[in-house]
């Protein structure tokens, strides 16, 4: 489903998007939607010249950690003084998170999360409505459907709230909220209006969804990187018939675990380079393993201003090789580093510290994917037909 998205921001960040990009035992990159109409999951005082890193960089870590410690000291909050740091850095890509709230981001990328199975968006007149309901969720066995308005939550109006502000209402971010916790949702649907008490539990991420149709085609959806979907992306292109082709559609996707991006390209690619990027102004790079079992299977990828960070990697790097035709609308442009620093009062601050680019150089960050077929409209079906070329010419 374009647009959805797991990785949401603390609601004390309003600056309209917040993403994690971690360089550390896993790469993560990933992103939420926010600044432009696309559904979410519910599934993120110091001197100015001490806020600015490196060129390029977001704000210096030294400067976020002894702000937190001298606010702990006089007994204010370090979170809120390490947030002043980052909001002051411009960098709109660093940012904070309090233990529970990484703890959470930590598990949606692990592919589950707690909720009730909600993804909610804004309508055309900006009120909040549901997009979808997980299957067999609590939502979707009480009766809830997309298109219905969700007006309130716990008694707190969604009016004119940011989605991502919707989504830690429904979680129960902000009061410790966890799975067996109830929260009660004010719907409506035409002239029907209900209440609807709900209970939280955890729930799959289901991040990749494949399909296969008449003609043979594999249709692979990625709605984000979590742990094992890009195993997944390699199972389901194992299985693709001879001769047909796959639609690999990375739409809404914000990203997730590098890694899993750098799996999936694997399936695709017999061996090679990814991307590169930098921490810190030194150099690395990222390689596909060679053997990839759909190495030569006809291949068309459909992005769109939703495709973010690892999402635009694994594009970039399937574009720049020559393995696919890439379809749609230019990509969001999500291509910094961040890396995740623990802060005294236990808080987690994610700050920018590099760059990736593309196997031929590209930089990302600011720029996007550009289509090698730009659609606005009817994407899919142009794509299929991009694709029935590509396989009547293999």
């Amino acid at each position: 489903m374009s647009g959805s998205s797991m990785f949401v921001p603390p609601r004390r960040l309003r600056r309209g998007a917040a993403l994690t990009l971690v360089l550390g035992s896993v790469l993560v990159t990933g992103g939420v939607s926010g600044i432009w109409q696309d559904d979410t999951r519910e599934h993120v005082s110091v001197r100015a010249d001490a806020v600015a890193g490196t060129a390029g960089e977001g704000p210096d870590e030294a400067a976020v950690a002894e702000a937190a410690a001298a606010a702990m000291a006089a007994g204010e909050s370090g979170t809120d003084a390490a947030e002043e740091v980052v909001s002051r850095s411009g960098d709109r890509w660093s940012a904070v998170y309090s233990a529970g709230e990484y703890q959470g981001l930590r598990q949606s990328l692990d592919g589950w999360y707690v909720g009730v199975g909600i993804w909610v968006r804004h309508d055309a007149e900006g009120r909040i409505e549901v997009a979808r309901a997980l299957p067999g969720s609590p939502a979707d066995r009480a009766g809830i459907r997309p298109g219905d308005g969700l007006r309130a939550i716990d008694g707190e109006k969604t009016g004119g709230q940011p989605v991502t502000e919707v989504v830690a209402l429904l979680r129960g971010d902000d009061r410790g909220a966890g799975e067996g916790s109830s929260v009660e949702l004010d719907l409506e649907r035409g002239d029907r209006h209900w209440r609807e008490t709900l209970t939280r539990t955890r729930l799959a991420a289901e991040s990749v969804t494949v399909r296969t149709a008449a003609d043979g085609t594999t249709l692979i959806e990625v709605r984000s990187f979590t742990k094992g979907s890009g195993e997944e992306v390699v199972r389901a292109v194992r299985k693709v018939r001879d001769g047909a082709g796959v639609l690999l559609d990375l739409r809404g996707n914000p990203g997730g675990l590098v890694g899993e991006a750098v799996t999936a390209a694997s399936a695709f690619l017999d061996g090679g380079l990814v991307a590169t990027y930098d921490v810190h102004g030194e150099q690395r790079a990222l390689h596909a393993e060679e053997g990839g079992a759909g190495s030569g299977v006809p291949l068309v990828v459909l992005v769109d201003g939703g495709t973010m960070s690892s999402a635009e990697l694994l594009a970039g790097a399937l574009q720049d090789r020559g393995r696919a035709v890439v379809v749609g609308t230019e990509t969001f442009g999500k291509g910094s580093v961040q890396m995740p620093e623990e802060l005294p009062d236990g808080s987690v601050a994610e700050l920018t510290v590099g760059h990736y680019r593309t196997p031929s150089g590209r930089s990302v960050d600011g720029e996007g994917i550009t289509p090698d077929l730009v659609a606005r409209e009817g994407a899919e079906e142009r794509a299929r037909t991009v694709l029935t070329g590509l396989a009547g010419g293999s």
